[in-house]
């Protein structure tokens, strides 16, 4: 979740593996879903300070998102839903870690784009990015 600076306001405000949701519940990150990993947002539920969720995948050790293939980026308005947008993001080469979507208010509207930005960096370096305290 990323204030109007795009930074978190509070390192549990990013969501990971390790940190699976933050503390208000509105962002979780979803691994028994419909899909291998799924996000669910509650936008509604965001503070007002929150101008844009960015979803990103990490890959850890050496692989690439080059060897993991196309990866599919929809977004559903709920459980069972029919899904409103879609992305197929398949250019990736040496990128360790890819900024898949966000999700960003355009006055007291949410929006949704898929992004495909990868880097060649890992889940710390992207995570300092955004303005999280990361320990070494």
């Amino acid at each position: 979740m990323l204030d109007e600076d795009e930074q978190v306001t509070f390192d549990e405000d990013f969501v990971f593996y390790g940190a699976p949701e933050n503390p208000a519940g509105t962002v979780r990150l979803l691994t028994d879903g419909p899909a291998e990993q799924t996000i669910a947002v509650d936008l509604a539920a965001l503070p007002p300070s929150s101008r844009k969720v960015a979803v990103a995948a990490a890959i850890d050790g050496e692989g690439t998102f080059g060897d993991v293939g196309a990866v599919q980026v929809t977004a559903v308005p709920g459980t069972g839903a029919a899904p409103l947008a879609g992305a197929t993001l398949d250019a990736a080469t040496t990128e360790r870690t890819l900024l898949l979507a966000e999700f960003y208010r355009r006055g007291p509207v949410w929006r949704f784009r898929a992004v495909g930005q990868g880097y060649d960096h890992g889940l710390a370096d992207l995570a300092r990015g955004y303005g999280v305290d990361i320990a070494d």
